[in-house]
């Protein structure tokens, strides 16, 4: 198999991340007697600087984790609708769906308190230790990405008409950064190095000091200016300004929080996800569909009849989670996940791509679909304003909200991961997202914006994903561990929206299906391998557009395979050869202690380090 680069192996540790300073930062911190938990928020708050475009720290971070001899566990750093962000409010704003951008789409923010979570109890460093990496790049400065450039430019009207603040850090004499040229955000470290200097003058104590930074962020100067922020009336993609809910009520009840994860046996694997609060159990549920005999014959891997059964495994596990998902309500995830529920959904996987939006009915129960997504599956369209009505005037464009992968796979970014394991055994995986500098105006004060979570929930009441105050919106950010025997071997994850854990899936299999290199998993062929996505269903970004039947694929898949898919029935798109996924991935086996890594190639940016 033609990798692009090696899988990296060795003992002492190993560190996978979507942008090779954040990934190094980490290693530095292993390097200096931290455990991955320390790394992992080290290489989290640098994320937050040299990738602004694809994450924020008032964004927000689902993480899981394995310490050594400890179960898994999900770290849920999703923060909740604010109390006053009702239906009822939105819809008194002629509103029909919450917008991609500006305050009224901005949740709690989670992030922050998450990573001070991990760090607090898992960690073994102190606050400054594992920031002095995200304020040494924000105050000296690091080579921008050619994409951070390119992202302003596609906001660049906005940003000096409206969102000043913006065009102040990233249109400094009116140009955007250049590839290469150094970024700098003094505001940012300004807010780092305060933080700090509050949380140490609480007391010497780490712990003291970690909880002393946290109620900086929720009641402190940092909460106070995104209040302040959230009140300004905003131009969003509705066209219209707008304030947002959130307040310093909403800050100061917020806390990060521990939950056991989801899980699936599959193979002899057993893989572990994020609740269905998130997509997670999407991709436990495209596996439960796959049959026994799956990976041989007409479906060997890599065959057209493959990547077929995968597709329309996916299209069903995704209109569950359009009817099923959600904290507004109990989610039936014993019946979603049983046998005997996806043996009778199994069937309903034919030789032809199916273009209908096919939910099932858990324990007998009638799915129910937003009224929008009724008439999106009826009709079909590219982007969602045909059938959701087009735009007002001075609305931004389609795909606003998280960037995610265009219809013709070409990557336009999405969001960030990162996985760490040690030399210990412990084992992390997280994705941060929200908060992106296309999200909301920079907050002045602070250097960051607000985050847009809330676009991903509907104004319709009585569904599991209802904008509903104090609830979490169903977030796509889906990291991964999987085990083996009961222990922890393989941490892995991507950005990419709602192509997460269809990405996610095609590397899981790709590790579980094909020969090992040398008796380790091969993580950088699983990584390289050609990819796909299909958007079949309702996409989780404002303006909600969904494609039925549609399949892009990476036209390294070959000629003949793509004929076949097209034969099959499913409207392919071939895009570039080096366009569908942004995986990262750590494994450990326990027999050996050997440790291995592998990144992305993808978009030059992902890197894998260790030793």
């Amino acid at each position: 198999m033609f990798t692009t680069r090696p899988t990296l192996q060795g003992t002492f540790g190993m560190v996978s991340t979507t942008h090779w300073l954040a990934s190094q930062c980490a290693m530095a911190v292993l390097e200096d007697g931290g455990n991955a938990f320390d790394a992992a928020v080290a290489a989290g708050f640098v994320l937050h600087v040299v990738e602004p475009h694809l994450n924020g720290p008032a964004g927000e971070v689902p993480v899981l984790l394995a310490p050594v001899g400890v179960a898994p566990t999900v770290l849920c750093g999703q923060g909740p609708a604010p109390a006053g962000a009702t239906v009822a409010h939105y819809r008194g704003l002629g509103l029909e769906l919450v917008p991609g951008t500006g305050p009224l789409a901005a949740a709690v923010p989670g992030a922050f308190d998450a990573w001070m979570l991990l760090l607090r109890d898992h960690g073994t460093r102190r606050l400054a230790d594992v920031l002095r990496y995200a304020v040494h790049y924000a105050e000296s400065g690091h080579p921008a990405l050619t994409r951070v450039g390119a992202t302003v430019e596609t906001v660049r009207e906005l940003f000096e008409q409206e969102w000043t603040s913006s065009a102040a850090l990233y249109l400094p004499g009116g140009r955007a950064p250049r590839g290469g040229e150094l970024l700098r955000n003094p505001a940012l470290a300004a807010t780092w190095r305060r933080v700090i200097a509050e949380a140490e003058a609480a007391g010497t104590d780490r712990e003291t000091q970690i909880e002393a930074a946290r109620r900086v962020w929720r009641e402190g100067f940092v909460a106070e200016a995104l209040v302040r922020a959230a009140a300004r009336p905003t131009m969003d993609t509705s066209g219209e300004r707008h304030v947002g809910a959130l307040t310093g009520d909403d800050l100061a009840s917020y806390r990060a929080g521990y939950e056991a994860p989801v899980t699936l046996d599959w193979n002899g694997w057993t893989v572990c996800k994020a609740g269905p609060w998130s997509q997670g159990p999407a991709l436990l549920q495209q596996l439960a569909l796959l049959p026994d005999d799956f990976g041989t014959g007409e479906t060997a891997y890599g065959t057209a009849g493959y990547v077929h059964v995968l597709v329309e495994a996916t299209k069903l596990a995704m209109a569950d989670r359009e009817a099923w998902y959600g904290d507004a309500a109990d989610v039936p995830l014993a019946d979603l996940l049983s046998p005997g529920y996806n043996a009778a959904r199994r069937s309903l996987i034919g030789d032809r791509a199916s273009r209908e939006l096919r939910p099932g009915a858990p324990g007998g129960r009638p799915p129910r679909l937003p009224a929008c997504v009724d008439r999106l599956a009826k009709t079909g369209n590219d982007d969602g304003f045909d059938a959701l009505g087009t735009p007002p005037a001075g609305a931004l464009p389609a795909g606003t909200g998280e960037p995610t992968v265009g219809r013709d796979g070409l990557t336009r970014g999405d969001t960030c991961h990162l996985d760490v394991v040690d030399r210990w055994g412990n084992m992390v995986s997280a994705t941060p997202s929200g908060g992106w500098l296309q999200s909301n105006p920079v907050v002045p004060e602070l250097g960051f914006p607000l985050g847009t979570r809330l676009q991903m929930a509907w104004l319709e009441p009585g569904l599991p994903n209802s904008l509903t105050p104090g609830r979490r919106p169903r977030t796509t950010l889906t990291p991964s561990l999987a085990l083996r025997d009961g222990e922890p071997v393989l941490a892995f994850g991507t950005p990419g929206g709602d192509q997460q854990d269809q990405w996610s899936l095609h590397f899981f299999l790709a590790v579980a299906l094909r020969p090992r290199v040398n008796g380790q998993p091969d993580l950088q062929g699983a990584v390289d391998a050609p990819n796909w996505h299909t958007d079949a269903f309702p996409s989780s970004f404002y303006p909600r557009g969904m494609r039925p039947g549609s399949l892009v694929v990476e036209d390294r898949i070959g000629a003949a395979a793509a004929a076949q898919l097209r034969a099959r029935g499913h409207d392919v798109t071939l895009g570039d050869p080096w366009s569908e996924g942004r995986l990262c991935a750590v494994a450990r086996d326990p027999r050996t202690g050997v440790l291995s890594a592998a990144a992305n190639p993808r978009g030059m940016q992902g890197y894998a380090v260790g030793r």
